[in-house]
């Protein structure tokens, strides 16, 4: 691209302030995705993380050895509509993210795009690329520094970058809203909460937005990898029968709205706070999915609200 030359995939491409980036289009629904540089972190969190549980340790180095592309924003309920015909989401509207999606959904969904977009191979992110993008070269709990909670739903450093329990109620601005009025010590005062338009916090140092907060995204990973003091290279976790999502929503309590945070569920999870990011090139190799474990989960939980809110 420093010389012209586009991914075969890309409407358009350029390079600004947060690095190089390349589109897409499907319909008339335009889609971002930047390139994210193969590099060394340290993944998982400290012992002193205010939040952390046990299965984020301990801190280990991780390599990835080839750079990958990663959307900009959450898939928008747009182009999930302009790939499938069909809006699955509760919180409907076109610019919010895309939920409701179990990791087997989306992976359907990239099966169509991936036909309809020649050359785009899209994919899930690895659980170890989603956290090294989202770190962008900071070593902090949030990539705006660290994370002080002062209580269940107040942390006020998220403010800026992530829309979470202390302050998804502000200015709701849909009719459909989850009841939050019970959401114990929030940071701003509401009553009712949702997903919100993807883009409207500040991104990260490497240009992506809602990284934090707004939806859970679905990695590729089967969870979870465990951890160990070693240093390990392009980590990827393909046994068992569930699925990692990473980076904290609009329902989660201030303490799992942070890189290092991990949960888990069934490949047929659906619910209101969870939805993806995509990914594509080089790391994984495109199309690959983890093996299936004896449970495939396809029977699990439907979409809903949270029955217990924030959602932990």
């Amino acid at each position: 691209m420093a010389v012209g030359i586009p991914p075969v995939w890309a409407d358009a491409w350029g390079e600004d302030e947060f690095g190089v980036f390349a589109s897409f289009s499907v319909g008339a629904v335009d889609y971002r995705l930047r390139w994210i540089a193969p590099g060394t972190f340290r993944m998982g969190s400290p012992d002193t993380e205010a939040g952390r549980w046990d299965g984020e340790g301990p801190q280990h180095d991780v390599t990835l050895t080839k750079g990958y592309w990663l959307a900009e924003t959450p898939c928008t309920q747009a182009l999930w509509h302009a790939v499938m015909g069909e809006n699955p989401s509760r919180f409907v509207s076109p610019l919010r993210p895309v939920e409701g999606v179990s990791w087997d959904d989306v992976h359907r969904f990239l099966a169509v795009l991936n036909e309809r977009v020649e050359g785009l191979g899209a994919r899930l992110p690895t659980e170890a690329e989603w956290e090294y993008a989202c770190r962008a070269g900071t070593t902090t709990s949030t990539y705006a520094g660290e994370l002080e909670i002062l209580a269940t739903c107040n942390a006020p450093r998220l403010h800026d970058i992530a829309w979470y329990s202390g302050n998804s109620g502000v200015g709701f601005d849909l009719n459909d809203g989850h009841d939050s009025s019970g959401w114990p010590e929030k940071q701003f005062d509401h009553d009712h909460a949702g997903t919100r338009e993807v883009g409207g916090k500040r991104p990260n140092p490497w240009g992506l937005y809602d990284v934090l907060g707004n939806v859970f995204e679905w990695c590729a990973d089967a969870a979870f990898r465990p951890y160990g003091h070693a240093a390990v290279i392009d980590p990827f976790h393909a046994g068992g029968p569930y699925r990692v999502f990473r980076g904290g929503s609009w329902s989660s309590r201030a303490r799992s709205v942070r890189a290092a945070h991990r949960r888990g569920s069934e490949p047929g999870y659906r619910i209101v706070y969870l939805g993806f990011r995509l990914a594509r090139g080089q790391g994984l190799r495109q199309g690959a999915e983890p093996e299936r474990g004896t449970e495939s989960g396809r029977g699990a939980r439907a979409r809903g609200a949270a029955r217990r809110a924030p959602d932990g």
